[in-house]
């Protein structure tokens, strides 16, 4: 039996992980075992391999389960690079929800494990971030361009409290004013907005009104220095949105 198999650190399943009806038994217990590792060193780094084995599925199944559970802000995933900027470690961070929802920074334990091997899960998130790109660009055209399909992402929030927060941050642009901005400043606007509704969406308590334009702009700047390390942009930025709400 190897070291990794002879962990005997609690695993933890919060409530909000227990009773979320999005989220697959497998994924639950992954994300326990991901609970479990972290216990060491306050980050999670075995790969997909070792979770495979453990669970007698494939690695691509294993993709999926963390991609979820990341995707639901759950865990966030950050990317160790060397000089050469190739991914030497994958660090897996548990981000319980419930305490950022209770006025306190994401949960963290401590784990050691290596990550070596290779495996499908950046395609995988390739599928993702195209997917997410085209929301995204949908959710842009319907509030700036004035699209008439609403798009999903915003079907269930009131809309015209979204307006009113855009208008407050003196985001709510025309296509006549954007013709003046860059590309990357535009890519900016679309991925703030994006990540306001996204909060709409699931933290319908988290109060918005107390953001600042300011405050957000340096956010997705600071986030966008570590880019390259973050697996998931977006909800890394999300989170630090949410950080931002709920600090002392």
């Amino acid at each position: 039996m190897n070291e990794e198999n002879q962990i005997n650190y609690y695993a933890i399943i919060p409530a909000t992980v227990r009773y979320d009806k999005n989220l697959k038994s497998s994924e639950k217990l992954m994300y326990s075992e991901i609970t479990a590792l972290t216990n060491k060193s306050g980050y999670c780094f075995a790969n997909n391999r070792y979770f495979a084995n453990l669970y007698d599925v494939s690695i691509h199944t294993v993709s999926q389960w963390i991609s979820h559970l990341e995707k639901l802000g759950y865990i966030i995933i950050e990317l160790i690079r060397d000089d050469k900027k190739e991914i030497k470690e994958r660090r897996i961070y548990i981000n319980d929800i419930s305490y950022v929802q209770k006025n306190t920074y994401p949960y963290v334990s401590k784990c050691t494990y290596p990550y070596v091997s290779k495996c499908t899960y950046p395609m995988y998130k390739k599928v993702q971030d195209n997917n997410k790109d085209y929301k995204i660009d949908r959710l842009f055209n319907f509030v700036i361009k004035k699209e008439k399909e609403i798009p999903e992402e915003i079907s269930k929030i009131d809309i015209d409290k979204l307006y009113l927060i855009l208008d407050r941050l003196e985001m709510n642009y025309t296509e006549e004013i954007l013709k003046y901005y860059t590309k990357d400043n535009i890519k900016k606007i679309k991925i703030i907005i994006y990540s306001l509704v996204q909060i709409l969406n699931n933290y319908s308590q988290a109060n918005l009104f107390i953001l600042t334009r300011e405050r957000l702009f340096l956010l997705y700047d600071k986030c966008k220095c570590k880019e390259d390390d973050i697996f998931d942009f977006v909800n890394y930025y999300i989170t630090c949105i949410l950080k931002e709400i709920y600090k002392p």
